[in-house]
């Protein structure tokens, strides 16, 4: 549902979209997955294998649940992430791995089936006769195992690349990767920033922290006024760095036109840039990670950060009673946001019995969620404390194992990971990467304050390297809390 005081999408202008043959309203601004869940559809889709219920998990292009096809031109593409397709006007996506509907689906049955179906069985149960394999099995096996449908038809769309050279590239335009760049702008070295999302601001754009006085979209507002107007620096936003090569190259995909009609786009839909820089600052942030339990892949779960950051960037409560299941105080963020907008919480969940949380609403310390209930949908959690077990009813719960810095980059270049106790996380072993400087929560610096000062200690470095000097004396300070976990990986059911 639509929290009216929150978000920043533009409500002045509505949008219909087609899900499934049938019309929704969202706003410019809005992802398929924000806006669906502003109209309280929360299954999405199917599993791979047992088919059950997959709802949204996340909120970027971490989403492993909500793949979904979009028809343009005459064309569809399959697995799509319904958390990073922007909606438009006449925008028509579909729902994939189900059959006959999304809510009826007749291989659903392979759930109730699971103990029959070990790994790799139809290679030795569908032996006999030879000639029905590629006749019946094979084609059965493929069409019930496949995700999407693929064109038959050529490719007709456009596709351009380009080249480009700079002294420094930053990936990831979050708190860490915008600071960056506003340090070696201002030093006058040549800048390009790359996100994949289509604002710049990373977390920020889903948070409420207070950096130097002012809101953090304030802050990002004011970075990014003096960044376009620094010469010297480029800004790309809906791009992906896919990879990292020899001598300081980089692979890099522009979606052109993915989020606008065919009748606004130049013809070209994405291009491909090969990018070539002296020196690299990796700002490529972190993922939240889930915690396993019983049962904890209904619709309706999800990630507790992707909760917070539906209601403050999109203006969207992801249920009407949320719960809030963690094992750091990072998850205590969502808590607070969601009651201060007014939205119910049904229960806090916190793992650790001596969590430093207050509230006025229900706190659950030392305990831990084991399993859940619903058919389509969450609808009830069970959890279990020093007290006994008990039985929530609730339609969303936001969940909190800690945060995984993305190192994947770095891996590209065979840099080892380490193992961190202090974050429960990997983060790459020092400067092993020639030219490859790695700042902020991709370094495990969890706080935004911890992200600029990271950034600022290593910016001050390559500076110097490069006989130049930074700008301003010291780096923003900002509210947010400090980050403690203690690790929780499974429940016992």
């Amino acid at each position: 549902m639509r929290i009216t005081s929150k978000g920043f999408v533009n409500k002045d202008q509505e949008v219909t979209f087609l899900f499934d043959s049938k019309p929704y309203k969202g706003f410019v601004g809005d992802t398929v997955a924000s806006a669906l869940l502003a109209n309280d559809v929360h299954l999405v889709g199917r599993s791979f294998k047992y088919h059950r219920p997959r709802g949204i998990l996340g909120i970027g292009s971490e989403e492993p649940n909500a793949l979904i096809s979009v028809h343009k031109g005459g064309k569809i593409e399959p697995n799509i992430r319904a958390t990073t397709q922007e909606i438009y006007e006449g925008l028509i996506v579909t729902s994939q791995n189900s059959w006959p509907s999304l809510k009826f689906d007749a291989l659903a049955i392979n759930d109730i089936l699971a103990p029959f179906f070990s790994a790799g069985f139809y290679y030795k149960t569908f032996m006999w006769p030879p000639r029905f394999w590629e006749a019946l099995y094979e084609p059965i096996i493929r069409r019930a195992a496949g995700l999407g449908k693929l064109e038959s038809e050529p490719d007709v769309d456009n596709y351009d690349q380009n080249f480009a050279f700079c002294d420094l590239l930053i990936i990831g335009g979050g708190p860490s990767g915008l600071f960056s760049a506003l340090l070696a702008g201002r030093a006058g070295l040549d800048v390009i920033l790359v996100d994949e999302n289509p604002k710049l601001g990373g977390r920020l754009l889903f948070e409420n922290t207070i950096i130097d006085g002012n809101h953090c979209s304030d802050w990002i507002q004011s970075c990014l006024g003096e960044l376009k107007s620094l010469e010297n620096v480029r800004l790309l936003s809906r791009a992906t760095v896919f990879g990292i090569y020899d001598q300081g190259t980089f692979g890099v995909l522009e979606r052109i036109s993915r989020h606008i009609q065919d009748s606004e786009s130049d013809g070209v839909l994405d291009c491909f840039w090969r990018i070539v820089a002296s020196n690299c600052i990796l700002a490529s942030g972190a993922i939240e990670r889930h915690i396993a339990f019983g049962n904890n892949d209904r619709p309706g779960i999800m990630m507790a950060s992707a909760v917070r950051g539906y209601l403050n960037h999109y203006g969207v409560a992801a249920g009407t009673s949320i719960s809030i299941f963690g094992n750091n105080d990072d998850a205590f963020n969502t808590a607070y946001d969601l009651n201060s907008a007014g939205v119910e919480i049904a229960a806090y969940i916190d793992s650790r019995s001596d969590a430093d949380i207050q509230g006025d609403f229900p706190i659950f310390r030392g305990a831990e969620v084991y399993d859940t209930g619903g058919r389509l949908g969450l609808e009830h959690i069970c959890i279990r404390d020093e007290k006994g077990e008990h039985k929530i009813q609730t339609d969303c719960l936001g969940v909190s194992g800690g945060w995984n810095p993305s190192i994947h980059l770095s891996c590209h270049t065979n840099a080892k990971p380490e193992w961190r106790n202090e974050i429960a996380a990997f983060t790459p072993k020092g400067q092993s990467v020639s030219g490859l400087i790695v700042v902020g929560s991709a370094n495990g610096h969890f706080t935004t304050s911890g992200c600029f000062q990271s950034v600022y200690e290593a910016l001050n470095e390559l500076l110097k390297s490069k006989g130049r000097k930074i700008k301003r004396k010291s780096y923003p300070i900002a509210s947010d809390l400090e980050y403690n976990i203690s690790p929780l990986w499974a429940v016992e059911g």
